[in-house]
């Protein structure tokens, strides 16, 4: 076994401890995934040799050290590959290690009986098509003719659908790390029906992701907000930015569209959580170059309050509706 898919139990108010506990995972190896909201994925194979473990060690270790050190649990998955270490961990439950051998005979019996909506990258139009046609397991998929899958899906679809079903994973674990994300969170004190008040914590959040940003000189390509309600339900939007940025009021106006395209009405709201990702440094963004003097304006003055709170504490200088 080479390759971990963890998948930490994180309670709606600590999204924002995942960096903490990609670090958790550095400890055994740089070769870390972030899988934001919630996961990694981690490629053992030097530490396996380094430290002279097995995978279902090295998972026993992490579920000790998240739970001895932030008191959070994990499901862990673990094969040869990161779709089978994917796959592995919906099979598995909290507490526990689901493990695919790595023999090729053991692998093929791991996936014969599984639902082909269960393959990593096949979405719902592409498992209907299949259904359709009574491919709706993956051994009846690694079984049909490459020809066959091409014809119903195409042909670069179909030969990956056919690799993968054989149980040939060619992915690979690209190391991101706690760089390709961060988290905030505004809980409310009571279930907040005020709309006011809603905007308000997305105003907050999005200027604590801008300070946080441009305070390690990097920049998100997406921005995405949860909203969770009084049931216990939540709402998740994801929105790409016209251009990768760290810019407070970019985030702030974007975080604000994602809320009113919800349409929420009387919505009883009890926390609002917002998500950079897709971050990359700064020096290496392009910026369009505007006439509008107020943007430039609005940049100046972020520069400014950003060494003040450098110099001073983050709440030294805050928009005046949060004053207020």
């Amino acid at each position: 076994m080479t390759i971990l898919c963890v998948r930490f139990q994180l309670p709606p108010t600590r999204e924002a401890v995942l960096p903490q506990l990609l670090g958790l995972l550095e400890e055994f190896t740089p070769v870390v995934e972030a899988l934001p909201p919630d996961g990694a994925l981690v490629d053992l194979r030097g530490a396996e040799r380094y430290f002279g473990r097995g995978t279902v060690e090295f998972a026993s270790l992490i579920r000790v050290r998240a739970l001895a050190r932030y008191g959070i649990d994990c499901v862990i998955g673990a094969g040869p590959g990161p779709m089978l270490a994917r796959m592995a961990l919906r099979a598995s439950a909290p507490g526990m290690t689901c493990v695919v051998p790595e023999e090729p005979g053991a692998v093929a019996e791991f996936l014969a009986e599984r639902p082909v909506a269960t393959l990593p990258g096949v979405g719902s139009a592409t498992a209907r098509t299949l259904c359709e046609y009574g491919l709706d397991t993956l051994g009846k998929v690694a079984a049909a003719p490459l020809s066959t899958l091409q014809r119903l899906t195409g042909a670069r679809t179909g030969r990956e659908l056919h690799e993968k079903a054989s149980g040939i994973d060619r992915g690979r674990v690209v190391p991101n790390a706690t760089s390709r994300a961060l988290a905030t969170e505004r809980p409310f004190n009571h279930d907040e029906l005020d709309p006011d008040r809603h905007r308000r914590a997305l105003l907050s959040a999005a200027e604590e992701l801008g300070t946080r940003l441009r305070a390690l000189e990097k920049v998100c390509r997406t921005l995405t907000l949860t909203v969770r309600y009084a049931d216990r339900s939540a709402t998740t939007r994801s929105r790409t930015l016209k251009e990768p940025t760290a810019h407070s009021s970019a985030l702030t106006a974007t975080a604000y569209r994602m809320y009113e395209a919800l349409g929420l009405q009387r919505a009883r709201v009890r926390s609002i959580a917002l998500r950079a990702e897709g971050l990359g440094p700064a020096d290496q963004a392009s910026h369009q170059l505007t006439f509008d003097p107020v943007d430039e304006k609005v940049r100046r003055i972020e520069e400014v309050a950003d060494r003040a709170r450098a110099k001073f504490g983050p709440h030294v200088i805050v928009p005046g509706t949060l004053a207020a």
